[in-house]
Formats: structure tokens, sequence, C-alpha cells
């Protein structure tokens, strides 16, 4: 394991290691210079201090530093910071990764462009997002395990008779004549077991410690974060974590995104609005202001999935559940929660047109086309056809003589047609477009819109977390380490004669050092001993003068 350092007690100590595990004697140069002794890790040897030859050993180091940590997180900040300019991907009405692209460049610029070359346009799910987060994670637990496994052998291994020099270097430290020095350090066990610490008496000497565990708070807190840590990562694989959108129209059936053998299909969407009498008790004013207010918007769903042993190829499905998806009232099922989040309403759903002759108005037939997929022709009997020669179902007008379609939803449909008649063999074409027809030459017949059907679509968001009981555990594990760290406090108090027949008394805790000198005077009311002083003063200056120690070092 490397060399290794004996201490004069005899107690052999690793390599790195500042104050004896066993007696407290301090071993390095650095440590036999401070006054006040540097407690943190018991001055236990970490091997990020005493290691630095392998490329293992670098990688070791440089994850175990605190500033690294504390930098990966700040781009952690900065970059969410950044991601929360713009929209992210998922606000986008867009369906290809090109069109993504494409909206981005068109409403912010060069800007927009470089926002989502670089992934912050779905930050969350970007690489370079998720390799920060394994850097942290990774930070987390070499940090802690670097300095975790030498404090608890430290801890371990501490004898209950620790050397003078060990005792002059607390911040509270006490040294006096006594009459009765052994009878005094029996007595003050005995005071300190009604304080409720663990008591060990050894050689005329005696260790009184209590809340040991809240040493352990903050590595506790480390293992909570990282659970929660690796929960969000876990949510970028498949089947772990689903949150997908889509759009369903009445009557349809519809895959659903992210759920491979399950589909949906919506029977109907019902909007209700709250009558005046009904608004008067709840709204009153908004009402009048609003016009109408929503009281309920659901959609009456039917979830199939593929049918067990069809065969490959087949569409067999068979119906798994009925149920009316209302706003908190998802439809849920085998760990899927379908959730009512959007509707439209009154969308095009067919239009029915008639073929007329012009100069008498007489209508040869009607056909109805389905908006969301027109057959190509329709024969209307008697030797009249009329042809769909194309189809614009979102008309933005004419650019370079072209006819322009913005979109697939059918917001503004647009038709060029042929009509062939027993009159017009070849056949007569006519642009139509609501409150809009153009003829490249005169007709005899025209195209007359008669009427349209609507549907109402339900937005609908599919969402499955296999990561959220694991989120939770990491949740309460880190409030767990934060209470463990920040309501209890470490304390130890050592007493022991000296070598002339003093009483030397020490003591030391990782924070309210009010508290534990409280205890000790009330240990003083019973038991004689040694005067004792708080060096806070003496530690300041100790922590002042490292400072500008290793300001000048860098």
């Amino acid at each position: 394991m490397g060399n290794t350092i004996k201490c004069q007690c005899g107690h052999v100590n690793p390599e790195g290691t500042e104050l004896c595990e066993a007696c407290g004697r301090p071993l390095s140069e650095e440590a036999k210079e401070r006054k006040i002794a540097d407690m943190r890790y018991e001055g236990a040897a970490r091997r990020s201090k005493t290691h630095n030859m392998s490329i293992i050993d670098k990688t070791w180091n440089f994850f175990s530093s605190v500033k690294v940590g504390v930098w990966i997180i700040i781009i952690l900040l900065v970059t969410s910071a950044i991601g929360t300019l713009l929209p992210q991907k998922m606000y986008v009405a867009a369906q290809t990764e090109e069109e993504v692209a494409a909206y981005y460049e068109l409403h912010y610029g060069v800007v927009g462009k470089v926002y989502h070359m670089l992934g912050f346009n779905d930050m969350y799910s970007s690489w370079w997002f998720k390799i920060l987060v394994g850097m942290l994670g990774v930070s987390i637990i070499i940090a802690s395990v670097d300095r975790v496994v030498p404090l608890y052998k430290s801890l371990k291994k501490q004898r209950t008779r620790r050397h003078p020099s060990f005792m002059k270097r607390q911040r509270i430290y006490g040294v006096g004549k006594v009459d009765h020095p052994e009878q005094s350090v029996e007595q003050s066990a005995e005071q300190f077991k009604k304080l409720k610490y663990n008591v060990k008496l050894e050689d005329g000497a005696m260790l009184a410690e209590k809340g040991r565990f809240s040493r352990w708070g903050p590595y506790v807190n480390h293992t909570g974060l990282i659970i929660f840590l690796a929960g969000i990562l876990l949510r970028g694989l498949p089947g772990f974590y689903i949150d997908e959108e889509m759009w369903i129209r009445e009557g349809e059936r519809k895959a659903i995104p992210s759920a491979p053998g399950y589909y949906i299909e919506s029977e109907g969407f019902t909007m209700e609005y709250y009558s005046k009498e009904e608004a008067d008790e709840v709204f009153g004013e908004a009402l009048d202001k609003a016009g109408m207010i929503a009281k309920n918007y659901q959609t009456d769903a039917i979830l199939y999935k593929d049918k067990d042993g069809a065969l490959p190829g087949t569409t067999e499905l068979e119906e798994v559940k009925r149920h009316p998806i209302i706003v908190n009232e998802p439809l849920t099922y085998d760990g899927y929660s379908i959730f009512q989040m959007d509707y439209r309403l009154d969308e095009l759903y067919s239009m029915t047109f008639s073929l007329n002759e012009k100069a008498t108005g007489e209508s040869l037939g009607q056909m109805t086309i389905q908006l969301d997929n027109p057959a190509p022709s329709y024969d209307l009997g008697n030797g009249v056809k009329v042809e769909i020669l194309d189809y614009y179902s979102d008309y933005a007008g004419i650019k370079d003589g072209e006819p322009q379609n913005l979109s697939p939803v059918p917001n503004n449909p647009a038709f060029i047609f042929k009509m062939t008649t027993p009159e017009t063999p070849k056949g007569e074409t006519s642009f139509v477009a609501i409150r809009q027809t153009l003829e490249t030459e005169e007709n005899l017949y025209e195209m007359k819109f008669v009427a349209a059907d609507t549907r109402d679509i339900s937005g609908l968001v599919i969402r499955k977390d296999k990561t959220l009981w694991i989120l939770l555990i990491g949740g309460i594990i880190f409030m767990i380490g934060v209470a463990q760290g920040s309501y209890w406090q470490h304390r130890r108090v050592w007493i022991c004669t000296g070598d002339e027949g003093e009483l030397i008394l020490a003591g030391h805790t990782n924070k309210n050092w009010f508290g534990l000198m409280k205890e000790i005077d009330a240990v003083k009311e019973h038991v004689q001993l040694p005067p004792y002083e708080d060096r806070e003063d003496i530690e300041k200056e100790e922590k002042e003068r490292l400072k500008e120690q290793k300001g000048e070092n860098e």
C-alpha cells in the first residue's frame, strides 16, 4: 500500500497521516507547526493527497477536488439558465428535426441556429448535459470515498488516552492541579454518562463522546444525491421515462407514442361551460369578462393493445380499457398514464362540393372529400367524374407561381380539380380554395361549396416514470443526511492525568462550541476539573495564516 509512518506510540499509520490515528501526536511538519489541530478528517491520510503516479491516480485526484465539483455545479447552473432563454423543443410546433431546426433559425436568426446546433433546444436530453450530470455524480462519489473511509478508520482506532501534544492543540483546552486527579476522572465519567455520552475509561484517562453519527451526515447526504442523479440519468434510457404528446381526432385510432403495442381511440370530445347560474356562485365577475369559462373537457377514450398470440404483421387488437380522460383524471394502465392537456375545437373534417353547370346552375352531383385522406377521384354517375389533381391542406397563397402549403393540418383547404363531363370529355381545370376560385380558361362547369363537417381534437400527454421511486428514495436519504448533519453534533471530551500529577482537559466538536462548553460546565459543578479556555482567537489566526500561506504557494 506504499510507505507507512510509525508513531512513537507504536501505531503504524498510512503515508500522509497528519495526526496519529491512535494517540493523536502530530506526524507531519505542517501538523507540528499548527497551534490548533485540523480535525476535519482527524488528520487521516487521504488517497488524493498521497497517490499521484498513474492515470488512475490523476483521475481520482481530479474528481476528489471540491473545487472541481463546485465548478461542475456552476456549469450545470449556467447551462440550465441558458436553456430557459428560448423555448425548449417540446414547446415547438414541429414534427421533424429539420422542422425544429428551421423554426429556431426562422424565429431567432443566427442565435437560434447556434442554440439548436449546441443542443440547448433539448438540453436535458442532450449528450453533453448527461455527461455533466454523470461527472457530478462521479465527483461526489470519489470525493466522499476519499474522505469518509480514512475518517471512519481514524475514529474507529482512536484511543482513550491521547498524547499531551494532541490535547494542547484542541480549541478547548485546560490543564491544572486538582486534589484527586484519578478520582476526578472517574467522577467525570459518571457525570458525562448522565449527559448521554458514550464513556470509556482507560489507564487514568477518559473519553466521553456522543453524536458521532452526525459526522456521516454529509456522506448520507451525498448518497441520496447520487441515487437522485442516477434516477435522472436513467430517464434517458428507453422505457424508464416517457413524456410524449399526441393529438387525436374524434373517431380516430392511433398508436400511442413510446408505448409499443398500445393504441388509443377517441369516441368523442366533450366541452362543457359554466352556465350563468353556476358561474355566479363560483366566479361571478369572471364570466362577464371572459364570456365563457370551461367547466370540463374530456376525451371518451378506448385503450387497445396488440392481441396476444396474433400473427406477425397482423393488426389484431383487443380492447383493454374504456375511460373518460378528464383533467387530473388520467387513463392509467400498465404504468402508463394518459392525461387530458389541451384541445382544438371545430377542425375541418370533410367538405362537400357540388358540380354545377354555370349557365343554368343545375347540379350534376355532389361529392364529400375527407380532408385527412382525400380520394384521388369521384365518380358522380352519368359519365361525370371529378379528379383531385393536387391538394393543399393549409393553403397560404401563391409564391413564384406555385401554391404554398404550410402544414398537413386542414386549416385552409384548397384543391385543383379536373372536371370531366360528356360535354367536356377532355376535362376542365379549376383551382378552388375557401372564398377563391381560379380558372385557366372559361369553364362550362364549376365546383360549388355546399357544406363542411368539423370535429374536435384532443391534446393528450402520455407519461410513464419508472424512476419516480428512485428519485423519491434519493430525496428521502438526502433529507435524512441534511437533518443528521444539521441538528446533531459530534462532541468529544478528553480528560487524563499528566506526568506531573496534573489534570488535562480538552474538547472538540464539529459545531456548536457553546453547547459543548455548557455541558463541560455542568460537569464542573459536580467534579473538580482544571479551568479551561476557548481558544477561538488562536483558531482564527491559524486559519488566516494557512490561508496566506496557501496564497503564497499558489
